[in-house]
C-alpha cells in the first residue's frame, strides 16, 4: 500500500470506514475485504425514512459535498440523515492505493457503477437497516450511480437528482475519457502502475489536470476571467496553482480505477442493452439537473434520457464554471438554485409501496 497524505482524515475527514465482506464484481473480479468510507450528518428517524444518499464524483471525496450540506437548507441534517458515500477507487474507500496484495496498485480489479451501487445498498440494509430512500442526489459519476440506484431498485428510491451526469455514457465521454487514461499510463513514470509514489507520475498528472482545465470548465470561463472564483489572480495560476496541485495529489491507479468504471456507466446493462425499458422501470420522482455550459454532459444529451423516465422533470442549473460548477465555487450563485430545486422535489409527496 502506499501512504498518501491526500486521503487522510486531515484533508478529507472525518470520515469512517465500514467493512461489507466479500465482494463481487460484475467483471469477475473479488475485492475479498470491501471497505465503504462515508459521512454521516443528522440522525436517522424512528421510521428510517429521512434517509438521503450523496454518493461522490471521479477524483471527489465526501468532503467536497460539504457546500451541499446545511441548517435550513434543502439538505438539512435537522430534518434528513445524509449519508455521503465514497465510491469505490476514490482513495477512502477500497481503492488501488490502499488495498493490500493480491489486488495493490495495478492490480485492482474493474469496477462498475454497479458495483458501487450493490455495495452501497448492502452498507445502508445492513448497517442501519434502511429500506426506504427519500432521496439520492449525485454530480457527475455520483449522477450515474443516482440512475443505477434508480433502476436497480426501484421499490426503495423515492427521489432521484442526477446533477450534470447521464444514464448511458456518450461515446463522446468514452473518448474525452481515454485522453484522461492517456496522460497518466504514457508518462514513464507510470511504470504500468507498479510506481511507488504518485509524485513521480506528475507530468501525467499535470497533463490530466490540464485536460480538465480544458472540457471541465466552459468558455465563457475564460472569456469573462472567472477562475478568480477559485482564489487564482491568472489563467495560468488557475492551472499552476489549483488544477496541477488538486490532481497531482491523488493517486493515478485510482484516478485509472474510476475513469474505467466511468467509462462504461450504463443503467441499460440490466436490460439487454435498451435504455428506455431501464429508465421507464424508475418509479422515483426525478429531477434531472444538467448544469447549462457542461461541455462533459451537455443539456441536450440530459434531457433526451429525461424524456424516457416516467416521472420525471428537467430542471437546468445555470453556472459559468460549466461542469466544475459542482464544486460550488460561484457560491450562492450555483447553490440556491440547487437548493430550490432539491426543496421542490423533496417537497413532493412519493408513496412506494415496498
Amino acid at each position: 500500500m502506499i501512504e498518501n497524505q491526500y486521503y487522510s482524515q486531515e484533508l478529507q475527514g472525518p470520515f469512517e470506514v465500514e467493512s461489507i465482506g466479500e465482494l463481487k464484481l460484475e467483471e469477475g473480479g473479488i475485492i475479498s475485504d470491501c471497505r465503504i468510507a462515508y459521512r454521516t450528518y443528522g440522525e436517522l428517524n424512528e421510521k428510517k425514512d429521512n434517509v438521503i444518499l450523496i454518493p461522490t464524483w471521479y477524483s471527489g471525496t465526501s468532503k467536497n459535498m460539504e457546500a451541499y450540506i446545511g441548517q435550513g437548507r434543502a439538505l438539512d441534517p435537522d430534518r434528513y440523515f445524509i449519508v455521503v458515500v465514497n465510491q469505490i477507487g476514490s482513495g477512502l474507500s477500497s481503492s488501488p492505493h490502499n488495498s493490500p496484495d493480491p489486488i495493490y496498485g495495478p492490480n485492482f480489479p474493474f469496477v462498475r457503477i454497479s458495483d458501487d451501487v450493490r455495495a452501497q445498498h448492502i452498507l445502508l440494509t445492513q448497517k442501519w437497516g434502511i429500506k426506504e430512500i427519500a432521496l439520492v442526489i449525485g454530480g457527475s459519476m455520483g449522477a450515474q450511480q443516482t440512475y443505477e440506484w434508480a433502476v436497480r431498485y426501484p421499490d426503495m428510491v423515492k427521489r432521484a437528482a442526477p446533477i450534470a451526469g447521464t444514464a448511458k455514457n456518450t461515446y463522446h465521454d468514452f473518448l474525452f475519457t481515454d485522453t484522461l487514461i492517456e496522460a497518466i499510463t504514457s508518462d514513464p513514470g507510470y511504470q504500468k502502475g507498479n510506481y511507488h509514489d504518485n509524485s513521480e507520475v506528475s507530468d501525467g498528472l499535470k497533463r490530466h489536470a490540464k485536460i480538465w482545465a480544458t472540457m471541465g470548465l466552459s468558455t465563457e470561463f475564460y472569456q469573462q476571467e472567472k477562475w478568480k472564483l477559485f482564489g487564482v489572480d491568472t489563467k495560468e495560476a488557475f492551472i499552476t496553482e489549483f488544477m496541477e496541485p488538486l490532481f497531482c495529489s491523488m493517486d493515478p491507479n485510482d484516478l485509472l480505477c474510476m475513469a474505467w468504471k466511468w467509462q462504461r456507466g450504463d443503467v441499460s446493462t440490466m436490460y439487454g442493452g435498451d435504455l428506455a425499458k431501464a429508465l421507464g422501470t424508475i418509479k422515483a420522482k426525478v429531477f434531472v439537473m444538467p448544469i447549462d455550459e457542461d461541455m462533459f454532459f451537455p443539456v441536450r444529451d440530459c434531457a433526451a434520457e429525461q424524456k424516457l423516465i416516467p416521472n420525471s422533470e428537467l430542471r437546468v442549473i445555470k453556472s459559468i464554471c460549466g461542469h466544475f460548477g459542482l464544486f460550488c465555487a460561484e457560491g450562492g450563485e450555483y447553490t440556491n438554485q440547487v437548493d430550490k430545486i432539491l426543496s421542490e422535489l423533496l417537497q413532493t409527496e412519493i408513496a412506494l409501496h415496498l
